[in-house]
């Protein structure tokens, strides 16, 4: 299930990488994204 949501992750939501987002400027939402991707890479890697 969480290689599908990683997918689909991929394909919808935004690369804070690529924007270069900076960690302690980052608004609330930008950091909620961070932090979902975040989960659904690491319990998709398991």
């Amino acid at each position: 299930m969480f290689k599908i949501l990683a997918k689909v992750n991929k394909t919808v939501l935004p690369s804070m990488g690529k924007r270069q987002v900076d960690m302690s400027k980052a608004s609330k939402l930008q950091m909620a994204l961070i932090g979902w991707r975040y989960f659904v890479t690491k319990n998709s890697l398991e």
